[in-house]
Formats: C-alpha cells, structure tokens, sequence
C-alpha cells in the first residue's frame, strides 16, 4: 500500500515540474570536430633532416639514408635576410632563454699575449777559451788534473817542456849580447838592425805564450829555461781535458777547454705562430725543475733568420747572467714572453720608446745614437725591430672579441652579430681572426667597433641554422639536396686515373688477387660484428695471401704501381698486427682499405659478383672512413653493432676476370 501511495506522489510531482516548464531544455551546442593533434603539430613543418647529416632533406618522416637515425622535423620560421642576402636567424625571446644567449661588443683595447716556449741551457759561447799549445813539447805537469774545476783568471794550469823554446830564449839571450856588444858602433844601420833582432825575439817568445814578466826575468838573469807555464786567460770551470801528464803535443793541440758560467746562453724554439709577437730584446722569464718556484730574467739576443720546416719552429737564444751559479748547462727550461700589442701586430715596450739598442748586444741601450760598449757596432732605432713608435699613447689598441665568440673551424671564423636595435635577430659574419691574448681574440677584419657578437648560445644558433640549411659554421654555402643516386645500369665504367698506362693486366695475376679480396672481406665481417679475434683470423690468412703474389707477372709501370701498393699493405698489416684493441685495429684497417681500393681501381677483380665502396663520414671522429664489402646490405665495419647501417656507396668495382673463365683475356681494370 505505502509502495502505491510513494509512486502516484512521484508521477504527481513530474506532472507539476513538466506543466511549469521547469524542464525546458536549452539547446546544446555541437561538440567542436577537434583536428587530429598530429595535423595540428606539424602544418609548419617545412621538411624533414638528419640531426646527424642536416644534408639530408626529405619532404616526409623517415629514416637517415646514411645512419639509419629518424629523421626530425624542421618547422617554418620567419626568414628574413641581411645586407648581399645574408640570412638572418631571428629568435623569440623564450627561444633566447632556452639558449642562454649572451652577447658582448667588440671592442679596442691593449691586450697582453703569452708566448710559452721550451729549451736548454748552454754555454755562452763568446765566453768560451780553449787552452792549447803554443809550441810543441811534453807535459812535465798538469796543475789541473780533472774536468769541473773551477779556475781563477791568471791560474796557471800546465808546465810544459819544450827544446824550442829554449832555444827561442837563447836566441834573445844572444841577440840582447849583440846589441850591448854594438851600442857603440858608428855605423847606425848596424844599431837599428840589432835592435831589430831583440825585439823580434821577445815578439816569438810572447807568441809562444810566455808572460812579458816571464820574458823579463829571462833578460834579468841571462838565464833560459826549458820550461814553460802556461796560465788561464779567464776565469770559468774546466770543461774538458785532452792531454795527460807525460803527453808529447805538438802545436796548436787542446789541453783544456775553460767556460765562463757566470753568464749562459737559453736555447729555446718558436713555433711559427708565435713569430709575430717576439721580438729581438725582449725580456723572458724561465723556471726549472732544479730551482721550483724561481723565476729567472733573460734577454732576446738571436731570433733565427731560418725556420726549420720539419718542426715548423724557429731557434730562439737568450742572454741569462749566472752570478750565483745556480743555473747548469743542460738544464731544461720553461720560458714564457709577454707581449702587449698594439694595432698591427706591433710591440709595446715602454722601456724602449724612443731608445737606441744593439743588435748584437740587447743589454745595451741607450738614449741616443751611437756605437756599442762591448762590440763598437752602431745602434739602431727600437722602432725599426718591430716596436712601437713613442710611448703607448702614441699607438692604437686592437680591435678584440672574448674567446668565446668565434666559432672555428680550420682556417674559417665565424661570429654570430646581434643586429642594432634588434633584439632577437642574428647574422653569421665571417671574420679574420689575429692572435688569441689573454682572454681575448683579436680580429683582424671582419667586424667594426661595437658591434654585438654572441659570446654564450652560438653553438645552438648555429644548430639551428645548420638544420634550416642556410650557410653556417660547418656549411659555408646553403645546403642543397644532394642529388638521386642514378641507377647502376645507367652508369658507364671508365678506367681510373690511378691506373698507368701500360697493355693489358694478365689474368693470372687478378686471379690471384682473389685471395686477398676475400681475405680482407672476412676482416671486414669480423669487425662489422665486433669480433677482434675473428679479424684478426683474417688478417693472417690475408698476410699469407699477400705473400703469394707473383709481382713477377708485371712490367714495366703496372710492377712499380704495384710495388707501392704492396708497401702500403705490408705497413697497415703490419700495424694492425700490432694494435693492442679494436678501435686502433679499425683505425688500420682503414689505412688497409685505401690501399686494396686502389689495387681494385689498377687491376680489377675477379667475378662473380661486384665489390661495392661504401663511405661512413661519421667514422672517427667525422673524420670519416671508406671500405670495401660484396652486396647492397651495410654492414659497418667502424662502428659495428652499435651503428651496422651507416654508410653510403661510393663506387662499383665489376669483375673483369669472370669466375668460370679463369684464362679468359683480362680486359683494362675499370669502376662505377
């Protein structure tokens, strides 16, 4: 009964809520067709790369041609272009937060460059003696019985006997008598003449060494001795002894040889990039290992007119005083100069404004001209050994850029300037870079004062452009499409330019060519799956087979092609029996496969099928790498399993001996 009661109160209460238009509905709008995101997400795109190879353009995703990598969209920006066309990247300024990009001027100052060089320390060879007799006869005594010692100016280090000597003495002794014994006489060319006679003894004996004290005590005592001592012309240490007590010497023979350590030479090497900003005078610091922490002063007294073109350097030698001793000959040295430059690649040196200086002697300056203390030579201007002319307001600073501005690469600088009064919009300038000081670049053209060059951030502003495929760091010209490969029935074989021109290769020596090809194709498997053991399995079976070639079936200049071909192998094998890991294997085996692509171009293979040269330009480094393999599948020698399929082919060896008919005529070696 309660159930009835409660559903006719209901149907009353929807009755009344329906007569009151309580439930009028109001239209409902249509649901929106949302588009499919993906549509949304790529109506920009302009088309699709490679953020390996940005080379690679394709109007619709997929994979790289080259490494197989998907490809990534590349969305449409605003494009605009600078003064002579050059593209200008403009970015919004969420775009410059996520780069972090940083910009500074370019501005004039002075900047100091350092110049680190190393080398040796030497004798001073202006203050080198070599104690030698004068005349021939025997060692009675060695005063000084040992190399390393140290002699005093005036020393005496040998007592020689000599019968010539003595009889140079009485040949003085008799001449004196003569002219005593003529002193009188009225006839004065008789006078003269004996007169003559002494003097010209005393001259041989002085000649021969005798002091003019040792000759005046023989005139004294009218006595001769048969001995003679010889003393040290300079103080310094004895640094070689040639003679032994009991020694018959004959004129002119070394004794001693006497170094002066109280001033040294520092032999150092320049490279040739530094050359500009070293100059003859200039002041260098040097530290050693004897002495940690010291820092010692020397001058630039010799800059070598001649580089040396195996080590592209030049000879530098400085002055160094030693009054302490504490500098040895041969001891190795660091040397650094600081060089202020000015506009020009010129010097600053504020002690040397406006001076004279030697130039044989730096040490020697002076305020106005004039000769040499030391070798009476003329002094020339400081401004004509490539310093700047006055004082340091006299001349014009540099024009500079913070290091991190420039992107380099080779002999290209490039610098990504921010256009005046437009924030967001950059333009690549190449640029001439000068020496790098400091924490500075200076640049040589390229930029004016002021202008704003990214210094945080151009790395991915040049990304960026480098995908869009406009001129950038790595692309100097626009990227285009790289052209559809033609298909290999279309491509006509012609011989190579390598290849000599002689008559026809014999077959039997291309069939033996066979072993190594399939030699180093096993090589080339083995590394494509990353087994060093199995490569190496096939380097002694291609060694083996290099062997067995008969060089002997070729004449004249195919035999001498040959000849460097087989060095070339013969050294590559040879290292890569050597190499201790795979990476340095794969390294060689590059080196291997320049070579037998080359013997592939003289001489051709032998069939059935064609041997195919692919290029992986990712391989070392970007360096890139080619090799050689059978079949259309890449298979990556270089990166083996971590990237099989990068590559692209390059030419077509086909076979010119065919496989069924080894004695078939060998038609002129040729490739796609």
């Amino acid at each position: 009964m309660k159930i009835v009661l409660l559903f006719v109160i209901l149907i009353a209460f929807l009755a009344g809520y329906y007569l009151k238009g309580g439930a009028r509905q109001e239209p409902v709008p249509s649901p929106k067709k949302e588009e499919p995101a993906e549509k949304h997400e790529h109506e920009n795109i302009l088309f699709w790369t490679c953020s390996m190879h940005p080379q690679i353009r394709q109007p619709k995703a997929g994979k790289c041609p080259i490494c197989g990598m998907d490809l990534i969209p590349v969305t449409g920006e605003t494009q605009k272009e600078g003064a002579q066309g050059v593209p200008i990247l403009q970015l919004s300024e969420s775009a410059r937060k996520i780069a972090q990009v940083q910009v500074s001027p370019a501005v004039r100052k002075f900047v100091t460059a350092e110049v680190r060089m190393l080398g040796k320390i030497d004798y001073d060879e202006t203050r080198l003696a070599q104690i030698s007799a004068w005349v021939p006869g025997r060692i009675d005594r060695l005063f000084v019985d040992f190399t390393g010692t140290r002699v005093q100016k005036g020393d005496h280090l040998v007592s020689l006997y000599s019968p010539e000597l003595l009889n140079a003495q009485k040949e003085l002794l008799e001449s004196i008598k003569s002219t005593e014994d003529l002193k009188n006489s009225t006839i004065e060319s008789i006078r003269v003449s004996s007169k003559q006679m002494v003097e010209a003894a005393r001259e041989k004996l002085r000649l021969w060494g005798l002091t003019p004290e040792q000759i005046s005590q023989i005139e004294e005592t009218g006595t001769p001795t048969d001995h003679l001592t010889i003393y040290s012309p300079l103080g310094g240490i004895v640094i070689r002894k040639n003679a032994t007590e009991g020694m018959y010497i004959e004129t002119g023979m070394e004794i001693y040889s006497i170094a002066d350590l109280a001033h040294l030479w520092v032999r150092l090497e320049a490279y040739e990039s530094d050359l500009a900003l070293i100059r003859y005078g200039q002041e260098v610091e040097f530290t050693t290992e004897a002495w940690p922490g010291e820092v010692f002063k020397g001058k630039i007294a010799f800059i070598d007119p001649i580089l040396n073109d195996m080590t592209r350097t030049v000879k530098i030698r400085v002055n160094l005083p030693n009054p302490e001793g504490k500098l040895k000959p041969g001891m190795f040295v660091r040397a650094t100069v600081h060089s202020t430059i000015a506009e020009g690649d010129k010097v600053i040196a504020p002690q040397l404004a406006g001076k004279w200086i030697c130039s044989m002697h730096p040490e020697i300056i002076k305020d106005a001209a004039g000769s040499c203390d030391i070798c009476e030579m003329p002094l020339v201007k400081a401004e004509t050994l490539g310093y700047v002319s006055g004082t340091k307001e006299d001349a014009r600073p540099p024009l500079t850029i913070p290091l991190s501005a420039p992107l380099i690469t080779g002999k290209r600088a490039l610098v990504y300037v921010q256009l005046p009064g437009r924030e967001g919009e950059y333009e690549p300038r190449d640029i001439v870079l000068g020496h790098r000081a400091q924490d500075s670049y200076i640049v040589m053209s390229g930029l004016n004062e002021g202008d704003l060059v990214v210094t945080n951030g151009n790395f991915k502003i040049d990304s960026e452009v480098q995908i869009q495929g406009k001129p950038s760091m790595m692309n100097p010209k626009p990227i285009t499409p790289p052209p559809q490969p033609k298909p290999m029935d279309d491509i006509v074989p012609v011989r190579g330019d390598d290849n000599p021109s002689t008559s026809a290769i014999p077959t039997a020596f291309v069939n033996q060519l066979d072993g190594l090809f399939t030699s180093y194709l096993s090589i080339h498997k083995a590394l494509a799956k990353d087994s060093l053991k199995d490569a190496k399995e096939g380097l002694k079976a291609f060694t083996t087979a290099l062997d067995k070639v008969d060089m002997g079936l070729l004449t004249g200049d195919l035999h001498m092609a040959w000849m460097k071909d087989l060095e070339d192998m013969r050294k590559s094998s040879g290292n890569m029996t050597k190499a201790e890991g795979i990476e340095q294997f794969r390294a060689q085996f590059a080196s291997l496969s320049e070579s037998l692509t080359q013997v592939a171009r003289r001489f051709g293979i032998k069939g059935p099928k064609p041997l195919i040269r692919y290029h992986c330009p990712m391989a070392f480094n970007n360096r890139g790498a080619d090799w050689l393999q059978k079949g259309e599948q890449i298979e990556n020698p270089y990166f083996g399993q971590l990237m099989p399929r990068c590559g692209e082919k390059k030419e077509v060896f086909t076979p010119v001996v065919p496989a069924s008919s080894p004695k078939s005529p060998s038609p002129l070696p040729h490739s796609h």
